[in-house]
């Protein structure tokens, strides 16, 4: 998105198209409203005079009326369907691109599982807000002011009895749709949650059987889907009460209208077509008023999910400083007294600096939870950080923009995923990739042989989350996916762990060989996969401990030394 825009400024580009769908509307709104006039003037004036002629002709206009009313409202609701249908397009695009372009921090706060209710829920309620403002935001008011002035021009005492309950009515539905915002905004808030004990259950499915955790996990879904319950049946009590106090009201009113006609006709103070037409306009009233209220109900969710898409809409984008002066340098990427912190109180990186050359490779290598992936984050500008500059090619990071950055990149990440398609479309994952090299990737990837065994070869079509691949097998896709573009910088995050030492070492071997141009940064928690780097990070607990070649940090380096001897003790007693 090239502008930071709200809901509201979806709007305004098709206000032209709403306001002649509002005068469709009204047009036929008012057509609707001659027809009791008609009917009393027929009943009292016509008939008496037993003129047939006359009769046809005022028929005919009431015919006629009510054709303008039919196909108006028909016109009318078409237009605002489609406008409606344009609006939420548009938004639900531009949100899913600002989706895309938040930084991994703001994500974060979202959280993944409200940002889909966002996208879909939020975008369904105000869809259906457009739509009844367009529907009955022209015709509910009309009816309710025309009746009400046709009715005081018909009887002005029966129109008393009307106009004396309508303060209380709008009253009523004003106080119950505000309070209705605040409940269904609770009411979008636990849908989130919901979505996201769903996302956590299907993706450890697996994990949930073999633990035998199904009744477990089937508890605390209910636990949530009963406060859903709670929070939506308390909303839909408060806001409904507005219907049930409005035709409690109004058929007093009903009432009290046809009693006092009945002595005002007795009395000939009034004429009985009077009485019809007016008992017609309570009707029409009544209706229309009921119309209002269905459009504060849906006011009152689409108000509150507006709320919630704008602050979709107005959150910080992901950061970027354009303009800053790139600097001379033979260095290919570089860190410079890089800090950063996720919570913002203590750094999980603190004053990291390091640099290597193009063509260089980079092991970073720690334990669970030390800070390794924290360290690709900051490079990848998934997160900005706190304190000093990544650089590469001597560029601060935040002033590349975001398609010329990621276009260097080729990484398999830990949470990487791949789709239900095709092996050739996961590798080349929308890219323009030469079939020669996917061939290039693969075979460096060690994953050519085993694609070739699947029947299709590279057209052979993988199951959700690639269930038909073993765990090796789809580390090697990944791997081969991020090779396919030729990137100037690769980035293997953990990306062998599921393969054995041989296989591991033939990658690399082949990864070296084929891309000797390419900058390479290895994250592992084997020495084994980076111990031939040019450069070697140590992590733990968020700090750097340790940093040179292999044949340094054996010297330098107690927890790489000890972490080496117990991996190569345990490789070569397996060996043995």
């Amino acid at each position: 998105m090239k502008e930071t825009r709200t809901v509201g400024q979806y709007i305004k580009p098709k206000m032209p198209m709403i306001a002649v769908g509002f005068i469709i509307k009204f047009l036929g709104s008012l057509a609707e409203l001659f027809l009791p006039s008609l009917l009393s003037y027929m009943v009292d004036d016509i008939a008496p005079e037993k003129n047939v002629s006359k009769m046809f002709i005022f028929g005919g206009i009431m015919l006629f009326c009510s054709l303008i009313a039919l196909f108006g409202n028909i016109i009318a609701n078409r237009r605002a369907s489609k406008v409606a249908s344009e609006i939420t397009e548009a938004v639900r695009h531009d949100l899913y691109e600002k989706t895309l372009s938040l930084s991994c921090q703001k994500t974060d706060e979202f959280t993944v599982p409200t940002l889909i209710s966002r996208l879909t829920s939020d975008t369904y309620n105000f869809h259906n807000m457009l739509l009844m403002v367009q529907r009955l935001g022209v015709r509910a008011p009309i009816m309710v002011i025309g009746g009400v002035l046709i009715a005081a021009f018909l009887d002005p005492a029966l129109t008393l009895i009307l106009v004396s309950l309508m303060p209380i009515v709008f009253v009523s539905v004003f106080i119950i749709s505000r309070i209705g915002v605040k409940l269904y905004s609770r009411v979008q808030k636990n849908a989130d949650d919901m979505v996201g004990m769903l996302r956590e259950h299907m993706d450890g499915i697996r994990v949930i059987k073999a633990l035998s955790k199904t009744e477990y996990e089937r508890q605390r879904f209910h636990e949530i889907n009963e406060r859903i319950y709670a929070c939506d049946k308390k909303a839909a009590t408060v806001t409904g009460l507005s219907s049930p106090v409005m035709s409690l009201l109004l058929n007093l009113g009903l009432v009290g209208a046809i009693i006092i006609g009945a002595y005002r006709v007795q009395a000939l103070q009034s004429e009985p077509g009077v009485i019809i037409a007016f008992l017609s306009y309570f009707t029409i009233i009544l209706n229309a008023l009921m119309m209002i209220n269905r459009l504060f109900m849906n006011l009152s969710k689409g108000l509150a999910s507006a709320k919630r898409l704008n602050e979709v809409f107005l959150s910080e984008s992901e950061k970027y400083e354009g303009g800053k002066e790139k600097i001379e340098t033979d260095s290919h990427i570089s860190f410079e007294n890089v800090s950063f912190s996720y919570l913002g109180n203590r750094n999980n990186i603190e004053n990291l600096s390091f640099a290597i050359k193009n063509g260089d490779s980079l092991g970073i290598i720690g334990s669970t939870g030390s800070g390794k992936t924290t360290i690709i984050s900051l490079l990848l500008r998934f997160y900005a950080a706190s304190e000093g500059t990544v650089r590469i090619n001597g560029e601060d990071i935040l002033s590349i923009p975001r398609e010329r950055l990621y276009s260097m990149f080729g990484f398999a990440l830990q949470t990487d995923f791949l789709m239900s398609d095709t092996i050739r479309e996961n590798i080349t994952f929308g890219r323009e990739v030469s079939d020669e090299d996917v061939l290039k990737a693969t075979g460096a990837a060690m994953a050519h042989d085993f694609i070739m065994e699947k029947q299709g070869g590279y057209d052979y079509a993988l199951n959700v989350k690639a269930a038909n691949l073993s765990g090796g097998q789809k580390q090697r896709m990944l791997i081969a996916r991020a090779l396919a573009g030729n990137p100037e910088i690769l980035i293997l995050d953990d990306s062998s762990g599921g393969l054995d030492y041989k296989t591991d070492a033939l990658l690399r071997g082949n990864v070296a060989k084929n891309y000797s141009e390419c900058t390479k940064v290895f994250v592992a928690q084997r020495v084994a996969t980076i111990k031939d780097c040019d450069l070697i990070i140590v992590t733990d607990d968020g700090k750097v401990v340790g940093m040179g070649t292999h044949e340094q940090l054996l010297n330098t380096c107690e927890l790489y030394r000890h972490t080496f001897e117990a991996q190569m003790g345990c490789q070569a007693a397996l060996a043995n």
